[in-house]
């Protein structure tokens, strides 16, 4: 039979918070540095030693990241308790907000992807004077405004 030992909680070297995380090492200082990670305790040495908590926060703020949150919003979310207490209410309302902003980056999109569309297929590949993609990316000014 196995001696029993006393549980000691998981830490992390940095280098292995960024293997856990998918984050660079550089991207989990950077958070710590503005306040989006709390600092990690360190060693006599020097060395921060990184716990399951950091481990969560890093893929909370990761994930944000992908869904396309600002690190403002995701300040804000962190700010209303986290991923375990915050309110729905409140979470909610920053997802909606986050959702408008994305809805209308959309609707740009679609204007830019629908004049790109219409302006390639205008280009017969002839020479520059007559270069339709030439045309929309040139400003257009008069004479007076030069």
């Amino acid at each position: 039979m196995d001696a029993i030992t006393p549980l000691r909680a998981e830490t992390f070297a940095i280098g292995e918070l960024s293997r856990l995380t998918g984050l660079n090492i550089e991207t989990i200082r950077y958070y710590e540095r503005i306040n989006m990670l709390p600092a990690p305790p360190r060693t006599e040495g020097g060395r921060r030693v990184y716990g399951g908590p950091h481990v969560q926060m890093l893929r909370f703020i990761r994930r944000g990241r992908e869904l396309g949150f600002t690190l403002d919003e995701i300040r804000a979310l962190v700010a209303l308790g986290g991923p375990a207490t915050a309110p729905c209410g409140q979470v909610r309302e920053i997802a909606a907000k986050h959702l408008d902003d994305i809805r209308a980056k959309i609707v740009d999109l679609t204007r830019l992807e629908r004049l790109l569309s219409e302006t390639v297929d205008r280009c017969e590949g002839g020479t520059a004077p007559e270069c339709p993609m030439l045309e929309i990316l040139s400003p257009v000014t008069s004479v007076n405004e030069v």
